[in-house]
């Protein structure tokens, strides 16, 4: 099943898979808020009401990231010459405030019903509306994690790491619910509540620094330089290769390095070459935005920063 949705997703422009599935998220997180709401005012469990403000939230952060998903694909203007790419990153960023204050939320209402234990009722309408929030963000899920591995987008990767987990969420106080069904444990719905809480804001750490290392232009990985280094000596006239400086910008990697040619030929077969080099890059990196500079073997280059006053 999901080979037959990759290739379906396959047929489609990058943009236009982000772009959907953002607005796909955004309605399962509306769905989600009906149905726990529905569920939490009849039952009264505190892990209902965590799942419910984690999927108010959610459903905020995934406007925020549909907002940013439609800047981030705008091309490159006049003032944005490298695009606009890096929206992303901050909408990710700025996702991380939502799980945290839905955590914080949550841990309170936890030590609450702590101090305060009440019995759940009517528990079988939460039970039912767990089980339906389960087949559904396994759905969302299967759908982020292909587009994920078809784009690279990070908005995208961000809104996943809320549904998985919401996942988890749901099968928890799925089993909470079941279980004060048959036994009556008034302290585990609160406490499956703050464990809840706590997981969420162990997630929220890979969110944050993944986000913040595009913004500070963090390197691509390693697996990628290797592949640019290796698909540039695969020229014949190559000599070699230095100051390779990669990052990425939404669905954009930035790519520039120093050829190493041989210095008696002219300026016009170094162009001409230095082309060449970048349509081999392109091939295999297709998203790729590659500046290429032309040095003579064996020269030296000793690379500082320059510092520029405002005057």
């Amino acid at each position: 099943m999901i080979r037959m949705l990759r290739t379906l997703l396959e047929r489609y422009s990058k943009e236009n898979l982000i772009r959907w599935t953002g607005m796909a998220a955004v309605g399962v997180a509306s769905l989600f808020i009906l149905a726990k709401g529905l569920a939490w005012v009849k039952t009264g469990s505190v892990s209902l009401q965590a799942a419910l403000i984690d999927s108010v939230l959610d459903a905020a952060a995934s406007l925020i990231n549909l907002y940013a998903i439609r800047k981030a694909q705008k091309p490159p203007t006049r003032d944005f010459r490298f695009g606009h790419g890096k929206a992303e990153a901050i909408a990710a960023l700025g996702q991380t405030v939502f799980i945290i204050l839905s955590a914080l939320w949550i841990l309170y209402e936890a030590y609450q019903h702590f101090i305060t234990p009440a019995p759940l009722v009517k528990t079988w309408i939460g039970i039912w509306v767990m089980l339906f929030s389960l087949i559904l963000t396994y759905g969302l899920l299967v759908l982020q994690k292909t587009v994920v591995d078809l784009t690279g987008s990070m908005a995208i990767k961000a809104d996943s790491i809320h549904y998985r987990t919401d996942f988890l969420i749901h099968g928890s106080v799925l089993i909470t619910l079941l279980i004060n069904l048959k036994w009556s444990i008034l302290w585990l719905d609160a406490l499956v509540g703050a464990i809840i809480s706590l997981y969420i804001l162990y997630t929220v750490g890979e969110m944050m620094t993944e986000a913040l290392g595009v913004l500070m232009d963090k390197e691509l990985s390693v697996k990628i330089r290797n592949k640019v280094s290796d698909i540039v000596l695969q020229h014949p006239e190559v000599k070699g290769l230095h100051e390779l400086r990669t990052r990425s910008s939404g669905l954009r990697k930035f790519i520039q390095l120093h050829l190493e040619l041989d210095g008696n030929i002219t300026l016009n077969e170094a162009h001409k070459i230095a082309d060449q080099v970048e349509k081999m890059i392109l091939q295999d990196i297709p998203e790729a935005d590659v500046l290429i500079h032309e040095d003579p073997e064996g020269i030296f280059e000793q690379h500082r920063f320059q510092k520029y006053s405002e005057t």
